[in-house]
């Protein structure tokens, strides 16, 4: 009942604070499982890292049902002896922290993947487990059981190896029935166990990795050498040929930081950030700093809903990195943050900087598979002039012979533009000296245009199809950049300067970073507590929303430490006039400009692709052209 007082003559309600109790252990247990065994994948990371902390060389991973039935996991480490295994299923109970000589236990120079002793207790309280180990020159193997939490005696167990471990989870979450609810189909569980058993493997090449379901092999990665080459085989047998084939090889260091691995070229993009694999200390991670640094070093070459394919490995010393952060150990803390990020961004720019033109190859093995599996494919068999989808070239009479003949592409004809030789251009000294073979430059030399909007050239071993637009607009880009850095960027005072209210935590991060926010013509100020005053804009950008901006501005420095935004809509504004500034698709382009065109494409860094990551051309190999018509 309400309870009203007589000095008042508002009623109020008196409120009673529930009582304080102390949590039964079996329900202590399973709130810790919640925060480890997340699904079966987060089961499998944690056995396989408990494997690779005791010495395994190989790991066999069995799962059944996309992991809800079983998940097996044997391994030929150092194993663990009767009492060690009695042990182990107690919580925070590890082998992997040890006190120092002042008895302090020191949780920030950890160098094993588990440290929180949590794994095996909570897998134990949410399903049925068994672990059988044996331990090296041991005469019998031990095995315990624990099934929803219920601990059963240690007891011999038949011998399976020489050493090693077997961990058998069945019935995941029998005992959190409401938790089964929240799992995904059975694919998307197994893929989720394929992703995290891929990164694991791509951390650790001296390791032999298996993945299957009963007597199946689904994946295997052969044990390697430690060293550059073994890593980058490991990466190639997890993400395929294709990858390495469209990669450039990342390898810095600054300060005791080092960073090593490969980042795909802009061409090679994928739809989300999920082919994106970063490794601090050889432990799987996805942090929002690392991946906001793979954004930042992209920016350029990528528009904003395409993401790269990267494969990073980050070493430093231990003690420089905080892996106590979160139970699943998937986020770390570094102690100058700035240090990588800054390390990330300028050597993946570099190795980018570095592939010039080049372009994915995928883009040509695309074109040519399409060649050859279409309804238009090239057959070599039969009266290839009866076919449909050939079509006599206009305005060219037999005289006598075979006309000449051209494959429809989409249903139109192409229109082929001849190049007279008489119409190249001469250098200078043209008496001294013959006219330059430019079918030795990368690009080649230009023979033909087809549609007004593709220029073909020939290459000392095939041939190049450039789209003029998408190329010239990387040109023009690229030269915009350059105009930009040399004279600055030029600023717009605001008539009145607009006031954003951004909350005390959110100002302070623009501010402090208002000195990067000036070079890129944005001059802020405080203006009262969590609030900002905008005195001058870029003029590059025109009109804009100032209240937008910095709001985007904060929650970038937030998740990032990077002003993306701001730097987003910059280059946005200056792809577009790039675009509308250069060379159109439809206009007709003589023997001169078409080489000129390749010939800067040639000295201009990134113009294998467009500032959206396109493609600016495609190269056919003479060898690829052969195949088509049946040569080889």
């Amino acid at each position: 009942m309400p309870d009203f007082d007589l000095t008042d003559s508002t009623p109020h309600m008196t409120f009673f604070p529930p009582a304080i109790r102390r949590l039964p252990p079996e329900t202590v247990s399973r709130i810790a499982a919640g925060e480890v065994v997340e699904r079966p994948a987060s089961v499998v990371k944690e056995l396989i890292e408990n494997a690779l902390d005791a010495g395994a060389t190989r790991i066999d991973v069995r799962c059944e049902n996309g992991g809800r039935s079983v998940i097996t996991v044997t391994d030929d480490g150092m194993g663990m002896t009767r009492d060690e295994l009695a042990l182990c299923i107690e919580r925070h109970a590890t082998s992997k922290l040890s006190p120092d000589d002042a008895g302090d236990w020191n949780l920030l120079t950890i160098d094993t993947m588990g440290f929180r002793g949590e794994a095996l207790p909570s897998i134990g309280s949410v399903a049925r487990l068994k672990i059988t180990s044996q331990v090296a020159n041991s005469q019998s193997a031990w095995e315990i059981s624990v099934h929803g939490g219920q601990l059963k005696p240690v007891r011999p167990a038949p011998k399976f190896g020489v050493s090693g471990t077997r961990v058998e989870v069945r019935d995941l979450f029998y005992a959190t029935p409401a938790r089964l609810k929240f799992l995904k189909t059975e694919r998307s569980e197994a893929l989720a166990i394929s992703d995290i058993f891929k990164r694991l493997a791509m951390a650790n090449p001296l390791v032999d990795f298996t993945l299957g379901s009963g007597a199946r092999i689904n994946l295997r990665f052969a044990a390697g050498s430690d060293d550059e080459s073994g890593r980058l085989s490991r990466l190639g047998a997890v993400l395929g040929s294709d990858f390495a084939d469209n990669a450039v090889e990342v390898n810095a260091g600054r300060e005791g930081v080092f960073l090593k691995g490969c980042g795909g070229l802009p061409t090679y993009s994928r739809g989300n950030a999920a082919h994106q694999y970063l490794f601090v200390n050889g432990r799987p991670v996805k942090d929002k700093l690392l991946g906001g640094a793979v954004r930042g070093a992209y920016q350029d070459y990528l528009a904003r809903n395409r993401y790269p394919v990267v494969a990073l490995y980050i070493d430093l010393p231990h003690e420089h990195v905080d892996v106590n952060v979160h139970p699943a150990k998937t986020e770390v803390r570094f102690r100058d943050p700035g240090l990588v990020r800054g390390l990330i961004v300028s050597a993946l720019r570099h190795a980018l900087a570095g592939a010039g033109h080049r372009a994915s190859t995928t883009v040509s093995d695309y074109a040519l598979g399409r060649i050859q599996t279409g309804n238009e494919s090239l057959s070599l068999q039969g009266d290839y002039r009866s076919r449909p989808g050939f079509v006599r070239t206009p305005h060219q009479p037999s005289h006598g012979r075979d006309p000449a003949l051209q494959p429809l592409i989409d249903g139109h004809s192409a229109k082929v533009e001849e190049i007279p030789e008489a119409t190249w251009p001469e250098p200078a000294n043209a008496r001294a000296q013959a006219t330059p073979d430019y079918t030795a430059c990368p690009l080649g030399a230009a023979r033909a245009q087809l549609h007004e909007t593709y220029v073909v050239a020939q290459t000392s071993d095939g041939i190049v199809i450039v789209d003029q637009h998408a190329a010239h607009e990387r040109l023009v880009y690229e030269r915009m950049k350059l105009a930009m850095a040399g004279k600055g960027v030029e600023r717009q005072a605001l008539l009145i300067p607009e006031i954003v209210d951004l909350g005390e935590a959110d100002a302070t991060r623009v501010l402090a970073r208002s000195g990067e926010l000036s070079e890129m013509g944005l001059m802020v100020e405080p203006f009262g507590v969590g609030a900002v005053a905008v005195h001058e804009t870029s003029a590059i950008l025109g009109e804009m929303d100032v209240q937008g901006l910095l709001r985007d501005l904060a929650d970038d420095l937030s998740e990032y430490e990077e002003a993306l935004s701001l730097k987003e809509r910059f280059e946005d504004v200056c792809g577009t006039m790039a675009c509308h500034g250069s060379v159109r698709a439809g206009r007709r382009l003589n023997a001169d400009e078409m080489n000129a065109l390749l010939r800067q494409m040639e000295a201009t860094p990134h113009s294998g692709q467009c500032n959206h990551g396109r493609p600016t051309y495609v190269e056919l190999k003479l060898a690829d052209i052969e195949r088509l018509f049946g040569r080889r």
